[in-house]
């Protein structure tokens, strides 16, 4: 796997809210003064305006100013602020003097930049407090190994950045520890793959104090990387180790992270937000079609028109999955009777090409994919991703080995390499996994997207599916 990790640290949020504030004051400034100005006079403002926040805004993140692991310190970020805000004012005031010689377009601009600096410098003093408000979305569910002593200075550097996390409790490094006491930590390392099932843990902080604990820990980074868990090795120690992986720091302690998943922020809000689009578009396209399903099965069999299930999605999260009901209210309860002829090898998964479980509507709309077309509210409600692994039943989950977790290490999908590659004439489950892990070490929004084109052939040739 080959992960750059180039924007991991960055906050996207921060850069875009930066242009957006430099953008707003423009639209102040137009509102007061601009509109006395002609069409070729505002357009000049405008240019100048947009050149400004291109400066500025890069200016910040060479400072750091974006780097979530920077501290936020009042002073420190003014003084960072106001450095930026000169080096995007001194040069466009250069080429304003230089190329205009009008006196109105020269006032308009000084406003402009009188109000921008008031506006960033508000938004100085109210982002911290703000950040509760807007910071609301994935926050990793995470853990702390070992003494809880131990993390206390390191837990004071990481509540001076941006980084967020879930804290669920602290993992002892030891059985005695443990057993000494048991109620300040979640369990011991040994059980660390049934508390990553039981917790549905994201990321674990390991913190490495002395060189005896080297020896065993790389069995526990291992599990983590197997099981599709970021692992983030907290070095406090004298020699450093060399590692092919993503390293960062926090204050003084230097943060190694072995990672299956994509950490750079600006691919996560890219790939989020072709879901949203993607989703409402989905929604919106297959309406007519979904009417019509939602009919012809009602007047089919009896039963609901949809089918509602509890999933496992990221890392063992559970969320109700949307589809046509396929199947005969009775689905459930005659699985049992027909394992025997399942026709994945294993017994992990269930699929079984003539199903007498499946209405006659079923047939069709299975056929058609027609009964994933709810998927898209999934999508849009964010439990969901367009491209993505197979979402699990709880008792496929539960017949998992370690080797199996790192399939659902990312969001579930409505497609997927799995399903543009032949799912129904693929009988072993190890293969079904093989491909999900494939998926997950090369995606790509381009690999999404090539995907997402696949699947639209193979649906058109809709002999793939049951």
């Amino acid at each position: 796997m080959n992960r750059t990790n180039s924007g991991a640290n960055t906050n996207i949020f921060q850069m875009i809210l930066d242009a957006l504030l430099v953008l707003v004051a423009y639209l102040i400034c137009f509102l007061i003064w601009g509109r006395n100005l002609n069409f070729e006079q505002n357009l000049s403002l405008l240019a100048l305006g947009m050149t400004f926040a291109i400066i500025y805004v890069l200016s910040n993140k060479e400072g750091y100013l974006y780097n979530i692991t920077m501290f936020y310190y009042l002073d420190r970020v003014h003084k960072k602020v106001t450095k930026s805000f000169f080096l995007g004012m001194l040069p466009t005031i250069a080429i304003l003097l230089c190329f205009s010689q009008d006196e109105r377009v020269q006032k308009t601009y000084y406003l402009f930049l009188l109000i921008a600096y008031i506006i960033v410098c508000l938004k100085i003093f109210l982002v911290r407090p703000l950040k509760s408000v807007y910071g609301k979305g994935y926050i990793p569910r995470t853990v702390f190994v070992g003494k809880k002593d131990q993390f206390n200075k390191f837990r004071y550097f990481l509540d001076k950045t941006s980084i967020r996390i879930e804290m669920l409790g602290y993992i002892a490094m030891h059985k005695d520890e443990y057993d000494s006491n048991p109620e300040d930590y979640l369990g011991c390392l040994e059980d660390l793959e049934n508390l990553i099932r039981e917790h549905n843990i994201d990321q674990v902080y390991i913190i490495q104090k002395h060189g005896e604990e080297l020896r065993f820990t790389q069995t526990y980074v291992d599990l983590c990387i197997t099981m599709g868990v970021t692992v983030r090795l907290i070095i406090d120690l004298y020699k450093r180790r060399r590692a092919n992986s993503y390293v960062s720091t926090v204050g003084t302690y230097p943060v190694i992270a072995y990672h299956t998943i994509t950490l750079n922020t600006y691919e996560q809000i890219l790939k989020r937000a072709m879901d949203i689009l993607g989703g409402l578009v989905g929604v919106i396209l297959t309406s007519p079609f979904m009417l019509i399903t939602a009919i012809a099965i009602k007047l089919d069999s009896p039963g609901p028109v949809f089918f509602k299930q509890v999933r496992v999605g990221q890392n063992g999260r559970h969320f109700k999955i949307y589809k046509f009901r396929s199947m005969y209210i009775d689905a459930e309860e005659r699985k049992k009777e027909l394992m025997a002829q399942n026709e994945i090898e294993g017994g992990v998964m269930f699929k079984m090409k003539d199903d007498p479980r499946i209405t006659r509507v079923g047939k069709i709309i299975r056929k058609l994919s027609i009964d994933e077309f709810p998927q898209f509210f999934n999508v849009v409600q964010g439990t969901m991703s367009l491209v993505g692994t197979r979402p699990p039943t709880l008792d496929e989950v539960e017949k998992y080995n370690r080797n199996h977790w790192r399939r659902i290490s990312i969001k579930p999908g409505i497609t997927g390499l799995w399903q543009v590659n032949g799912r129904s004439n693929i009988t072993n489950f190890d293969d079904i996994v093989e491909l999900d892990v494939e998926y997950i070490d090369n995606w790509s929004l381009l690999f999404d997207i090539k995907i997402m084109f696949k699947t639209v052939l193979v649906l058109l040739k809709h002999d793939d599916a049951y």
